[in-house]
């Protein structure tokens, strides 16, 4: 019995190592995203910290105008830092959803081409069997006119 050969097991190759690339760039898009969350809700902290610093300022017996003054200036400034990292993070987000699609398509392409290997399998195996389905068929035939040539 031949062993079997899928003429296209190349193309197969390069859209598994596509694919496995692919996955690589998501999965460091991804860790990009999350890294810039984390910064997000770093500042996100750090204005809460500064409005539990204001409530307290205010709420003091001895009132520090300047220390106010900070914290409200500070807190001003977490506003824009939030504004301006939540746009960085809708970046990465596009960038993460750009690379999910590549990989769901190269995901597709290697799948579309496995199933093209199992056909081509399964084609050879059925064609393996008429073969040998037709060597029997022969070997039956010579078998019996063997028999029938002695017989006479």
């Amino acid at each position: 019995m031949a062993r079997f050969n899928y003429r296209m097991q190349s193309v197969l190759n390069i859209k598994q190592k596509t694919e496995g690339q692919v996955k690589m760039e998501f999965a460091n898009a991804q860790a990009e995203l999350n890294q810039q969350l984390d910064i997000l809700e770093e500042y996100i902290r750090r204005k809460e910290k500064y409005l539990i610093e204001a409530e307290e300022l205010r709420n003091a017996e001895n009132l520090m105008l300047q220390d106010i003054l900070d914290n409200q200036y500070a807190t001003a400034q977490m506003d824009v830092m939030i504004a301006s990292q939540a746009k960085v993070v809708k970046e990465y987000e596009q960038k993460v959803e750009r690379v999910r699609v590549r990989l769901t398509r190269a995901i597709q392409e290697r799948k579309m081409q496995e199933t093209l290997r199992d056909r081509a399998y399964a084609e050879y195996l059925e064609e393996e069997k008429q073969e040998e389905a037709k060597e029997n068929d022969q070997r039956t035939s010579f078998t019996y006119g063997q028999r029938g040539a002695e017989t006479r």
